[in-house]
């Protein structure tokens, strides 16, 4: 909380002087920066008055000055309380905000007249005539001063730079990690040995060679140590409502891709799964409660699309009857709820956020997220998603299978339906893509797979998509007669190569 000091104890600003306090408090983008000091307020103390207030502008943020006809009564070095202020503001580098009252300096104080001169030889000054002029004049000149701080912004919160980082504070394999990525699933014009400024520059991730909160959510080293509330907290509960003892509970940290692929593990770890059989192909199908990709739309639309300035968190909670993904955040103007189950546009929340994530395949753009969810959870004999606001949240809600028998007989349904599509068309999921991207230019270890997708350890996830893309023919051992081998590597196959240029780009 910043401090203002207004000054002038003049008989003729004692009620502006009043009205500025009760207006700056009151207001509810000021009030949460500033609050306001009046000479008067204080109370009796055994302190000479001229140290008091002097004091008190030395403590405060910034110097309010109110400049009229009255000079006020001058001490033995011939300067009044409202000059000795400002001359005190000026010495101790406080920022001085000046206003003058009326137009006409003739009849003013001779020295009112000299202090006037004197302040707008240093600054600019503004003149009102009114209460009402001088309450907007300030209060233009309070945003300006925290716009200029960059306390609050005028475009999107992914545009802004991140205070106090700067590109040493970015990961520079995770960019590199990246231009491959998008280079093989969108045709990313640049290539793989760019720079990393001019990575950032071409994603517009830099502001002024300083990066934004886009770039340091995307790429920093440490992004919480910046952004706090952009970790990711997932439990899991026995029961239906949130309550101790809590059976598993997680907090995520790390970039926003490794907030994505570390929440899907955990609820796909946490939920059932169907395993079929080799009947109509070579590989065993595998079906979970929920379709894969309807968990993973959830959960990369609340981590591409929240308010990043809430200090709430993504929220992750499965339950015995349901999974809840709760998004800090509201919906645009532009939107209703209504509105999302059909054809809308694309209006993302971190515009400069999004692309990135666009162009690794996390997400799509035309909107389609909400309906393609609906219709797979409808093909998976689920309910559809269910979507709620609650204050400060965006709360989405996907109803788990009644228990017991009717799993298993829809669960089958539901395989069948996903083999007979199977045949036709094999679904890569997307750490399947990044996994095969990775073998394009030659064998890759455990190690530098797992590096070059983003995973900082064997995830269940990790190695399940290693598994299906050998069963499917599309990667190989490079020592198969030897899986435990400490030399394995994983080659992409002639059918991984002819698989993975038949992707859209």
């Amino acid at each position: 909380m910043m401090r203002i000091f207004i000054s002038s104890v003049q008989k003729e600003f004692a009620e502006d002087r009043q009205a500025l306090k009760q207006y700056i408090e009151g207001d509810a983008l000021l009030r949460r920066f500033f609050e306001v000091f009046l000479f008067e307020s204080l109370p009796a103390a055994d302190r000479r008055t001229d140290e008091s207030y002097l004091r008190e502008v030395s403590d405060s943020d910034i110097y309010l000055g109110l400049l009229g006809d009255e000079y006020g009564h001058a001490d033995e070095s011939g300067r009044s309380p409202t000059e000795r202020e400002f001359d005190c503001a000026t010495q101790s580098g406080k920022v001085r905000l000046i206003y003058v009252k009326g137009m006409e300096d003739e009849r003013r104080h001779p020295q009112m007249a000299a202090l006037i001169r004197k302040a707008g030889d240093q600054l600019i000054r503004r003149r009102f005539g009114t209460r009402p002029e001088l309450i907007g004049a300030v209060y233009a000149s309070l945003v300006q001063f925290l716009e200029e701080k960059e306390l609050i912004r005028t475009g999107p919160f992914d545009a802004a730079p991140c205070r106090n980082a700067t590109i040493a504070d970015l990961d520079e394999e995770r960019i590199h990690w990246f231009v491959r990525l998008a280079r093989s699933a969108r045709g990313f014009p640049l290539p793989e040995d760019s720079a990393v400024r001019d990575v950032l520059t071409h994603l517009n991730l830099l502001d002024q060679n300083r990066p934004t909160h886009a770039a340091i959510l995307l790429f920093g080293k440490k992004p919480q140590r910046f952004l706090i509330s952009s970790e990711v907290k997932c439990a899991h509960f026995h029961g239906t409502e949130v309550e101790k003892p809590i059976p598993s509970y997680q907090v995520y940290k790390g970039t926003v891709f490794e907030l994505v692929d570390q929440a899907l593990d955990f609820v796909l770890s946490k939920i059932d799964r169907w395993v079929g059989t080799r009947a109509k192909s070579a590989q065993a199908p595998t079906v979970y409660e929920f379709p894969r990709e309807v968990v993973s739309e959830a959960i990369v639309n609340a981590v591409a699309h929240r308010d990043y300035t809430s200090n709430a968190s993504v929220q992750i909670m499965l339950f015995r009857d349901r999974l809840e993904v709760w998004n800090p955040g509201h919906l645009s103007p532009a939107l209703t709820l209504e509105k999302l189950r059909g054809p809308h546009a694309s209006i993302p929340a971190n515009p400069l956020l999004a692309e990135p994530l666009y162009l690794a395949k996390y997400i799509e753009r035309m909107g389609t997220g909400i309906r393609d969810m609906i219709e797979r959870c409808r093909t998976a004999g689920l309910p559809e998603p269910e979507i709620r606001l609650d204050p400060g949240f965006f709360i989405l809600t996907l109803r788990r299978k009644a228990a017991q028998a009717g799993i298993k007989a829809k669960a089958h349904q539901a395989h069948e339906a996903h083999a007979e599509a199977h045949e036709a068309h094999v679904v890569l999921t997307d750490i399947e893509k990044r996994i095969m991207a990775a073998c394009l230019n030659g064998p890759k270890t455990t190690p530098d797979l797992l590096e070059l997708v983003g995973y900082r350890s064997r995830t269940g996830n990790f190695k399940h998509s290693l598994a299906r893309l050998q069963k499917l023919g599309y990667v190989e051992m490079t020592i198969p007669d030897k899986p435990r081998s400490s030399k394995q590597s994983y080659r992409l196959t002639a059918n991984g190569h002819n698989a993975l240029g038949a992707l859209e780009p």
